[in-house]
């Protein structure tokens, strides 16, 4: 089996940074892309990045503030948030896809998502 867990969300103040970590693990043969999702209270879901082979790339609204890392070795994907916003809180996901064997199909698995409030 393959989790996805987030973990380091919680109440943190206007203006201070904060650290998300996803760690896959499990059955994995090989992780490919990995993203950040974020979904706020009455709002859909949306990605704030995307780590490939590439690259990372961003959101237009997570171009200034938000810094995706990629620890390939730990199977880990890292959001830093600095100078949060109350517009920042909501439910941060991971999502990644994984091969679990070499002959499977990639599969998108999600965490279970880790709640940021910004609030003073």
């Amino acid at each position: 089996q393959v989790q996805l867990v987030e973990s380091g969300g919680g109440l943190v103040q206007p203006g201070e940074s904060l650290r998300l970590s996803c760690v896959a693990s499990g059955s994995i043969w090989s992780l490919g892309q990995m993203a950040w999702y974020r979904q706020a209270p009455g709002k859909e879901r949306e990605r704030v990045g995307l780590s490939t082979y590439s690259g990372i790339t961003y959101a237009d609204f997570a171009k200034d503030r938000f810094t995706i890392t990629r620890d390939n070795a730990k199977n880990a994907l890292y959001l830093q948030i600095d100078s949060v916003e109350s517009a920042d809180t909501g439910i941060y996901y991971c999502n990644a896809l994984i091969w679990v064997s070499e002959r499977s199909s990639a599969r998108e698995y999600w965490g279970q998502g880790t709640q940021v409030t910004v609030s003073s």
